[in-house]
């Protein structure tokens, strides 16, 4: 298994810590994985989440679940484990 280095959700300050709120989940209180593994870099980090914004407010022709299941579709797929 692969082992990314992150900076610990407790410690992040300056630009990091102004991202925070955009990335942490509401409903676990903590950040994602695929996005903690950005934390080295708060800019890619930025323009990973803009990307996923964008793709979740994109259309109005899918509601956003029906959004996150072809993402879900999508990356069973590609046999993502994440």
């Amino acid at each position: 298994m692969a082992r990314i280095d992150v900076i610990p959700d407790d410690a992040w300050d300056g630009a990091l810590g102004e991202l925070y709120p955009r990335v942490v989940d509401p409903v676990y209180g903590r950040v994602d994985n695929i996005l903690a593994a950005h934390s080295l870099n708060p800019r890619g980090m930025a323009a990973h989440q803009a990307l996923y914004e964008s793709a979740m407010a994109g259309t109005k022709t899918l509601r956003k679940v029906e959004r996150e299941i072809i993402a879900l579709v999508v990356s069973v797929h590609n046999d993502c484990h994440y």
